[in-house]
């Protein structure tokens, strides 16, 4: 029991640190300005054409997205729904908080920065297995309905992108590193930051079985075998 208790403990806070760093890595790739992953090109897009806060429009893209999980019988995790919730206040805190770099060597830095600390916390948590966010679902959701994984994420971040761009949204070299660079990455970092599953409880002991009545136990049958040693010869035992 106790080793479950420390198991599902260890799941929820790399949920939680995982989110904080995927937020706060697209934050830092937002702030360098060289270009963004396909789906904040498609939020800040629809932040600069609505004037709603990035924060906001991160949240609603994200519930409009979990919505079509349900044709897909897709069912969402408690990590699913706090990805939702978290990632883009997350990430509006850290543009808030965080000046642009003005010198191309800083902004290199916090693109490439960004990167890495986004394909960590994605990795801790899918690897928490709580649940996968929004757009993973999406994409595993077609993919049981026969459409191939990379068919699926080619088609859906290719039309979010172009919306974004369509909208004002900034795309550039690291959209171009993103889509290189984070696939690479995130399997890398998965196995080394998995949760490992708890382990079995061990099995008791086996309770010894009960003696058997009558003739058969041990102590009736060494009984009888004197009874016929000391009987004389021609008396029934």
């Amino acid at each position: 029991m106790a080793g479950r208790t420390g198991t599902r403990l260890r799941r929820v806070l790399n949920l939680y640190l995982g989110l904080l760093l995927f937020g706060g890595g697209l934050g830092l790739m937002f702030q360098a300005e060289l270009g963004l992953n396909p789906w904040d090109v498609l939020h800040q897009g629809l932040a600069g054409s609505t004037g709603l806060p990035l924060a906001w429009v991160v949240i609603g893209v994200s519930t409009l997205v979990l919505a079509l999980w349900i044709p897909l019988r897709q069912r969402p995790g408690f990590g699913t729904v706090h990805n939702v919730l978290l990632v883009g206040p997350i990430m509006a805190t850290v543009i808030e908080w965080v000046p642009v770099p003005d010198q191309l060597p800083a902004k290199v830095g916090f693109l490439l920065g960004g990167l890495v600390i986004n394909a960590v916390g994605t990795a801790m948590y899918l690897g928490a297995g709580l649940g996968p966010g929004p757009r993973d679902g999406l994409m595993t959701g077609l993919a049981a309905r026969g459409v191939p994984v990379r068919r699926a994420r080619t088609l859906i971040e290719v039309a979010a992108l172009g919306v974004g761009w369509s909208l004002g949204g900034t795309v550039g070299v690291g959209t171009v590193v993103f889509a290189l660079a984070i696939g690479p990455l995130v399997h890398f970092f998965v196995p080394r930051l998995r949760v490992p599953p708890a382990a079995p409880a061990p099995a008791p002991d086996p309770e010894p079985a009960p003696p058997v009545p009558g003739w058969f136990t041990p102590e009736a049958v060494g009984e009888a075998a004197g009874a016929a040693r000391h009987a004389p010869a021609g008396e029934p035992v």
